[in-house]
This record gives structure tokens, sequence and C-alpha cells, in this order.
């Protein structure tokens, strides 16, 4: 009896064993399948994108003409005013004095008394000519009268040329604009003594319908440039450049887009870098001369590696993405990257290659060789902010 009892006290003791590893088993499961994580991940393909460099410019119209009076007189009238749109010919101010106006009427009583002087002369040289046919006078008066009738021809050559620079004068008084453009400051006002030798000028017409950009690039950035382009010279260089925009100084987009036409052949000894120039049209006359901007300049990049800046971490000092392996488990792979203008993605120069599978989110409380569960993204909604 006593051993039937130990037997089946042995066959509990088992049974119960068995039955506790069986819990201990399903709940160390349990745990197990709570501790598998599912990650978004994205199998990585060669993609395009661009870059944008930004450079900080001046602005300067076109054509900046100084406005300065070519005779000396007082100010009789002005008619524009400080920042004005005018039309080359367009009558700006109008200079008074009394003296050229007097010189032009005076020039024109000598054009009237030596072009009567011609007449007579004229009428001399002719009375003579038909004499001397008739032997009644001789050659002798008859050479004196060609020489005096083109002693009289000269003298009024003299008094047109005088009347015609007397003229020219008078016309001074009136004062245009050279060219299409705006009006600047306007320092003098009616009234006022204006000579050519004034050291203020009466204003500036600037013709802003196109204006230039002016930036610079170093030395390094001038021979990445020279070398990123195609063309066997420097205009075919900057031919070949693609169209570049203006940010102005509220941040805003210029609506027109600009080229580059000039490279300065030479490199400031005192800055280390080259003068460049950008033309953008400006037919509303939004932007103005003297004014800041920056221009963004595009780089194209083809077949390159993209990816979320979110998808990496820094231990370090060193960067880092993590691939998933087909067992489903994370590597920490190093990577090499430059950062894209809007902050967003990464351009990996280094450690990635088309067909890794890569962790998009999550990644800085990831282990090496952590076991996930991937869900594959959607990779048309993880690049729609590019381009």
């Amino acid at each position: 009896m006593a051993q039937l009892i130990k037997k089946f006290l042995l066959l509990g003791m088992v049974s119960f064993l068995l039955l506790f590893s069986a819990c201990g088993g399903k709940k160390q499961n349990r745990m197990t399948g709570e501790m598998v994580k599912t990650y978004r991940v994205l199998t990585l393909k060669e993609r395009e994108i661009t870059l944008y460099t930004d450079y900080p410019a001046t602005i300067e119209g076109r054509q900046n003409v100084e406005i300065r009076p070519k005779i000396d007189g007082y100010i009789d009238a002005i008619y524009v005013d400080e920042g004005a749109t005018v039309k080359k010919g367009q009558l700006l101010f109008r200079i008074s004095n009394p003296q050229y106006e007097e010189t032009v009427r005076n020039a024109e009583a000598s054009v009237g008394v030596t072009q009567a002087a011609v007449e007579t002369a004229q009428l001399e040289y002719e009375k003579v000519k038909p004499l001397v046919e008739k032997n009644i006078v001789s050659q002798f008066d008859l050479q004196s009268a060609k020489l005096n009738l083109a002693s009289k021809k000269a003298a009024l050559v003299q008094v047109e040329a005088i009347l015609a620079n007397a003229k020219t004068n008078l016309n001074y008084l009136k004062v245009t604009s050279p060219a299409n453009g705006v009006i600047g400051l306007i320092p003098y006002k009616i009234g006022a003594l204006v000579s050519s030798t004034s050291t203020e000028p009466l204003t500036t017409v600037s013709d802003i319908s196109t204006v230039y950009a002016y930036f610079s690039f170093n030395e390094k950035q001038l021979l990445e440039f020279l070398r990123a382009n195609t063309g066997n010279t420097l205009g075919e260089k900057i031919k070949g450049m693609p169209a570049i925009s203006l940010i102005l100084t509220d941040g805003s987009l210029y609506e027109k887009e600009g080229k580059m036409d000039m490279i300065s052949g030479l490199i400031d000894t005192k800055t280390g870098a080259a003068s460049i120039r950008a033309s953008f049209p400006n037919p509303s006359g939004l932007i103005r001369s003297g004014g800041s901007a920056t221009v963004r300049i595009p780089k194209n990049l083809k077949s390159v590696i993209v990816i979320p800046q979110s998808a990496t971490t820094e231990l370090q000092n060193k960067q880092f993405a993590y691939t998933i392996g087909t067992d489903n488990k994370v590597k920490r792979v190093p990577v090499t990257t430059t950062a894209s203008s809007d902050g967003q993605y990464f351009i990996v120069t280094n450690g990635l290659k088309t067909g890794d599978r890569i962790v998009l989110e999550g990644v800085s409380l990831l282990k090496e060789n952590a076991v996930i569960k991937a869900n594959e993204a959607d990779a048309s909604s993880i690049y729609n902010a590019i381009n």
C-alpha cells in the first residue's frame, strides 16, 4: 500500500511539473511576441533630387544714369517726382537762362545779315561775269567778285555754326531722360542755381526693367562649378547652367527666374572670391537698384540614394542607419550623407546601396541584431516632397 501511495505521489509531481512547464512556455511565448515590434521599412532605389545652394547678393539696375545740367542756370520747372517711372526722351527739368535765348536771337540776326551779304555778292558776281565775256571789264574784276562771294559764303557758314551752337545750348535748358527708368532723389528745388560743375546731379534714372544680382564664388566653389558643368569654354559652361531663383528680403520667392551671365576673370586677392552676375527680368519694377537678395542655384543629382533624415541616428559624432535582413534582424550601418536643401532628406554617399531595406523611424531605440516585424512603406508617400 505504501508503495502504491509513493507511485501515486511521484506521478502527481511529474504531472505538476509538466503543467508548470507548459504554462511557463506559453507565458514566455507571449512575452516574446510582445517584444517583437513592427517598424516601417523601405527598400532603397536610386532616385533623382535637386539640391539648392544660396548666395547673398546685391541688386543693381541695368543702367544707372546721373542727370546733370550741361549749362548754367536756375531750375525753372520740375516735371517729375521722385520714384516716378519715365520714358526715354521725357521732359524732366527746365532751366532758365535768358542769356542763351539772347544768343540765339543775335545769331539768327547775324545769319540774316550774312545771308543778305552772300546774295549781294552773288548778284555782283553774276553782273561782272558777262561783262568779262564781252571784254568790258577785266578778268581781275571777275576774280575779285568771285573771291568776295566765297568770303561771304564762308562767313555765312560760320554764323550758321554759331546759331546751331546757340540753339543746342538753348535746347539744354530742357533736360530730358536719356533712358527708360525710375527717377531717384531730386536734391535741387525750383529756383536753385545749377551748372555742369554742380556736386550733385539733378537726379538719377535707373533702368530696372532688367536687374543684375551680384554674388561671389570662393575658389573651391568656382572649381566645382567649372568641373561640374559641360562645355569647352567658360561661355558654354555658363550657357548650360539651369535657370536660377531669387529670394527676396522678406523670404518670398521672386516669380521670375534668372540666368547666370557673367563670371569675373579675376579672383579678388583680399576675399579669395570671384564675382558672379545673374540677370532677372523685372517688368513690374518690384526689385529696386541698391537692394539685397539671395540667389538660389539648383544642382540636379541623378541616380543617388536618398533617405529621410528620420531614418538615421547619431552615435559618438557618427551617423548610422539600420538595415533589416531576411531574418528580420536589424544591423547598424555607418553612413556618409549630405543634407538636402529642405532639411528633410539625406543624400547617401557611402554606406547604403540599391536594394537595401532600412528602418524608417524609431531607430534611436533599436539595438544591433534586434528582431523586428517589417511593414513595407510606400515609397511615393516617403518621397512626395522631393522636387
